[in-house]
């Protein structure tokens, strides 16, 4: 699959029209003056008492990668498990659980997909868009409701329309051939942002050639008093898919969907109350075929939508800060398989902050209601504390139930092996994690140790050979794991040089199945390396070098290396990425082999 010339015409009429503009780098972020987005209660990176990893503009810019699958990877306890390049297909695990169990947030609006949890990553957006990602490791239910149930990740996006100006063009292994146009003009109270990209690939193995599609619109728009932002998105992925499901002897499988978002958010504040309200429509699409050649022999169609609205609220008062809100969404769903089903889903979210000697301890009870039309009232509470030692030290702790209503897929999907239950119960799992985080000057570092106790955990499962695979609540597992990083930034010849490492170590104990077959034994990151070397020699010479490391509990283990380079020649920059370097054998998910080296070269011109 190649890329017309015609959308190439439209890039470059693009860059014709907004000539003139100014494009400056992105600058070194301080996590300190991060305020966590997703969080109800607005609290600076160093204030929170939680397990959370900010990836910013800056790092992105370095990172090896062109999409948010494979930046993802670089982060320890976080497991994307990929088939094929280019993230076209991908699922997110963090700190173990499953490929439904962690939630994501674009701007803070729940994206997740009520059909499969396969769909998770469709909504990753372009990292052109992206100002920061912050990812929240352990028990979110009672900050974000169901779904959450190993973790979310906010993907952020960026506010200064101005410096989004670039078109780029990128070729490389396995004919693919990457366009991206970005532009974005800041007219004081208002702004406006729009992207377009097009991925193509012949396939790096028989039937994985794809063409991705994706379009992105923001605007801001009275910015000065009472700001609303306006979010729109669509992706279009059409790619074949041997192996990716079923069996890996099913070589001609093929899937086509589409993903969008409509967002309309807003923010009021005062000295002691802030208010943000959020209006959004999410929709997904996806058309399965099971031999690409003849999809009359097996074909599912599945239409998704979600409708929903929430507003959420912080009071400061002399007894700290209160953090309130209501979410109420509408879920329907039109499938040749799963049938028509709609759900109503109503949460209303309560915690408030204490604080106390001298503002070094902080306490942070908080509960989640929930209301399913199809499952009834669910109640999770949860608890954060923190203690200030010093300026620079931190200890903290969290613990919380956390849940997630089985997907569509789980409830009703049938095919001639499989077949879903419609009594299902919701997973649940109470976690905990206790940690320390140290950070002076350019040295930041942190520790922490969970436990998350998952029941009612839903596997396939069969008593003899020959009978389907049926979803069952039938697993009880245990998770026990550590988590390390450290980051040190120092500079060299006045050019600034970047050290990231993480490790996470994590055992699962699942529980004995006593006889009965098993279609998703756990495969968890045993454990996990990760470490980045960011850095800058010359002028105008910038290299990365990253290093992942994992065995799985199977006893897989593998190591990869990507690399990447970039020129910087005024408004030009010239780059090449490297992944898989040294042509490692291995496989992420369902058996599916990774690709060996692939390399891209890019040009970007930033007007």
């Amino acid at each position: 699959m190649k890329i017309s010339k015609h959308y190439l015409l439209i890039f470059a009429l693009l860059l014709i029209s907004f000539k003139g503009f100014s494009q400056d780098n992105p600058k070194e972020e301080k996590l300190d003056s991060i305020v966590i987005a997703s969080s109800r209660i607005d609290l600076p990176f160093k204030e929170n008492s939680r397990t959370i990893k900010v990836i910013t503009a800056s790092e992105i810019k370095q990172s090896a990668v062109t999409n948010v699958a494979d930046l993802l990877q670089q982060v320890a306890g976080v497991d994307i498990r990929r088939r094929g390049v280019t993230g076209m297909q991908a699922d997110l695990y963090i700190r173990g659980g499953s490929f439904d169990q962690t939630l994501i947030l674009i701007d803070g609006i729940k994206v997740e997909d009520p059909q499969t949890g396969h769909h998770t990553m469709n909504m990753a957006l372009p990292i052109e868009v992206i100002e920061r990602i912050e990812i929240i490791k352990g028990p979110a239910a009672r900050v974000f409701g169901q779904n959450a149930f190993t973790g979310a990740i906010n993907i952020v996006t960026k506010t200064n329309a101005d410096n989004a100006n670039a078109i780029g063009f990128q070729v490389g292994s396995y004919g693919q051939e990457h366009i991206n146009g970005t532009i974005g003009k800041d007219f004081g109270n208002t702004s406006v942002m729009a992207h377009a990209s097009i991925n193509s690939s012949d396939g790096y193995r028989y039937n994985t050639d794809f063409l991705n599609q994706n379009y992105f619109f923001k605007s801001s728009l009275n910015q000065n008093k009472f700001p609303i932002n306006v979010i729109g998105y669509f992706t279009e992925r059409k790619f074949g898919a041997n192996g990716f499901y079923a069996s890996p002897a099913a070589i001609n499988q093929y899937e086509e969907t589409q993903s969008s978002l409509v967002g309309l958010t807003s923010k009021f504040k005062t000295k002691t109350l802030t208010i943000k309200p959020r209006l959004y429509w999410k929709r997904n699409q996806d058309m399965y075929v099971y031999i690409r050649q003849n999809p009359a022999i097996y074909r599912n169609l599945h239409v998704s939508n979600k409708v929903g609205g929430e507003i959420n609220m912080s009071y400061k008062s002399s007894l700290g800060t209160t953090g309130f809100g209501v979410d109420i969404a509408k879920v329907n769903l039109s499938s040749n398989n799963l049938g028509n089903r709609d759900r109503f889903m109503s949460t209303l979210f309560l915690e408030h902050r204490f604080a106390f000697a001298n503002n070094k301890l902080d306490i942070t009870p908080g509960v989640a209601v929930t209301y399913f039309s199809d499952f009834k009232f669910h109640a999770f509470p949860g608890i954060d504390l923190g203690y200030q030692v010093n300026d620079d030290l931190k200890l903290y702790a969290n613990a919380g139930y956390t849940y997630r209503i089985p997907t569509y897929t789980d409830l009703y999907y049938s095919d001639p092996t499989t077949l879903g239950n419609e009594n299902l119960d919701p997973e649940e799992a109470l976690t905990g994690e206790i940690g320390v985080k140290y950070n002076k000057g350019n040295f930041s570092s942190a520790i922490a140790v969970f436990n998350r106790t998952s029941n009612n955990i839903i596997d396939y499962v069969k008593a003899n050979e020959n009978d389907l695979w049926q979803a069952t609540n039938i697993q009880d597992i245990n998770a026990l794991g550590i988590e390390v990083n450290v980051s040190y930034r120092y500079k060299m010849k006045d050019f600034n040089q970047n050290l990231d490492f993480g490790y996470t170590y994590l055992n699962e104990d699942l529980e004995n199945l006593e006889g009965l077959f098993s279609r998703y034994s756990i495969n968890s990151l045993k454990h996990h390396v990760t470490a980045t070397y960011r850095s800058q020699f010359f002028k105008n010479l910038r290299q990365s070098i990253v290093y992942k490391f994992a065995e799985r509990t199977n006893g897989e283990t593998y190591n990869v290396i990507d690399v990447m380079a970039a020129l910087d020649l005024k408004s030009f920059e010239i780059s090449i990425i490297g992944n898989n370097i040294f042509n490692t054998e291995y496989t992420e998910t369902n058996l599916v082999p990774m690709p060996k080296g692939n390399v891209l070269v890019g040009v970007k011109y930033m007007f």
